[in-house]
C-alpha cells in the first residue's frame, strides 16, 4: 500500500471521518501512521476527542493490542512558511522579522499558490523523513486534503512553481515534492456516497487526477445504508396491493383489515415508506452502476445510526482492515 494516502471527497461524504478510519486500519496492522490535516478545522481532533492541534506532531491513537500508532499533525501554512525559510536559507530570525511586517500573513492568505505549496511540501517531507538508522519514521502518512473540487490543483501545484522557477532551491524543493505526489508511493483516494452529485464528482475529479498524472487510488462509498426489504416487497411497494398489506397486518395482530380498522389505516404510512425506500434503493443502483464504470476498486463503509464517535471510527477502521485483507 502507498505510503502517502492522500484522501478527498465531496464536501459532506465524510472524507475526513474515512482518512481518520484508514489512519487507525492501518495502525492495527502494527503501522506507523502519521495523520495530516490541511484545511485548519481541527476535523481530526473533534474525531478523536482531543483538543485542538498544535503545529506538532502528537500521539492520538493506539491500536487494540498494542499495534500501530497513530499520530496527528495539523499544518499551519504560516509556520510551514518559517520552516521553510530556515530550513533553505537559515532565515529563523529574519523570518520572525518578515513575521511582525504582515509578510508571512500575505504570502500564506493572499498568494493561495504559495499556500499548497507549503501544505503539500510538509506532507512529503514527513512522507520522506528517516530516522538516524536510516527507516522511515512512519509507514504511512494520511493527508485529510481539500475537496474534490480543489484537489488536482492543490496537489499539482508545485508542478506550476517548478516551471517558474526554472532553477535554484525552490525549483529542487518543487520537483521533489511532484516526483513523490506523482510517485507509486502516492494514491489519491475519492469518498463519495451513494448519491448522484457525489458520483459525478467524483467521475469528474478522477478524470481532472488522471490527465494530471496524480495516481488514482479507490472510491470510498461512505455511509451505505441496510437494504431492509427484499426484491419481492419492493416490487410490492411499487404497485398497489393495499388489500393484501392490510391483511397481512392483520394477521400479524394489528387490527382489522376492512376499511377504519386499525391494519387498513396503517397501510398508506407503510406503503408510502415503503415506495421511498424502493426509489432510494433504485437510485443507489444506478450510482453503483456509474461507480462500477469508474473501473477503480472500491471500499465501502456503512451508515452509523448513532453517528460517528471514537468508538464508531474504531469500528469504520475494523471494517475496512476486514476489506483489504480480502483483496
Amino acid at each position: 500500500m502507498s505510503r502517502l494516502q492522500v484522501v478527498s471527497g465531496k464536501g459532506g461524504t465524510g472524507k475526513t471521518t474515512v482518512a481518520a478510519a484508514l489512519a487507525l486500519a492501518l495502525a492495527r496492522e502494527g503501522k506507523r501512521t502519521l495523520l495530516v490535516e490541511v484545511e485548519g478545522r481541527q476535523g481530526l481532533a473533534q474525531l478523536f476527542g482531543a483538543e485542538a492541534l498544535p503545529y506538532e506532531e502528537r500521539k492520538i491513537a493506539v491500536a487494540p493490542g498494542g499495534g500501530g500508532e497513530v499520530f496527528a499533525l495539523a499544518i499551519d501554512a504560516e509556520r510551514a512558511l518559517l520552516d521553510y525559510l530556515q530550513m533553505f536559507y537559515k532565515l529563523g530570525s529574519a523570518g520572525r522579522a518578515l513575521k511582525k511586517l504582515g509578510a508571512i500573513d500575505f504570502a500564506t492568505t493572499i498568494a493561495p499558490g504559495l499556500r499548497d505549496v507549503l501544505l503539500t511540501g510538509k506532507a512529503c517531507e514527513a512522507v520522506r523523513r528517516k530516522d538516524k538508522a536510516g527507516r522511515y519514521v512512519y509507514d504511512h502518512v494520511i493527508m485529510d486534503a481539500p475537496p474534490t473540487g480543489r484537489i488536482t490543483r492543490f496537489l499539482n501545484v508545485n508542478d506550476e512553481v517548478a516551471g517558474l522557477a526554472r532553477f535554484g532551491p525552490i525549483h529542487n524543493q518543487a520537483q521533489a515534492v511532484m516526483k513523490v505526489l506523482k510517485s507509486p508511493e502516492t494514491s489519491v483516494h475519492l469518498v463519495t456516497l451513494l448519491e448522484e452529485m457525489p458520483v459525478q464528482e467524483t467521475a469528474d475529479g478522477i478524470e481532472e487526477l488522471r490527465e494530471a498524472g496524480l495516481p488514482v487510488g479507490r472510491v470510498v462509498v461512505n455511509m451505505v445504508r441496510p437494504h431492509h426489504v427484499d426484491e419481492d416487497t419492493l416490487r410490492t411497494a411499487a404497485g398497489d396491493h393495499r388489500a393484501e398489506v392490510a391483511r397481512a397486518l392483520s394477521r400479524a395482530g394489528l387490527g382489522g383489515a376492512r376499511r377504519g380498522g386499525l391494519a387498513e389505516r396503517l397501510v398508506d404510512p407503510l406503503l408510502t415508506q415503503a415506495a421511498e425506500h424502493a426509489s432510494r434503493v433504485e437510485l443507489e443502483r444506478a450510482q453503483r452502476t456509474v461507480l462500477a464504470g469508474l473501473d477503480l476498486p472500491t471500499y465501502e463503509l456503512p451508515l452509523l445510526g448513532a453517528g460517528v464517535d471514537l468508538a464508531g471510527l474504531y469500528e469504520l477502521a475494523k471494517e475496512l482492515r476486514k476489506q483489504t485483507v480480502a483483496e
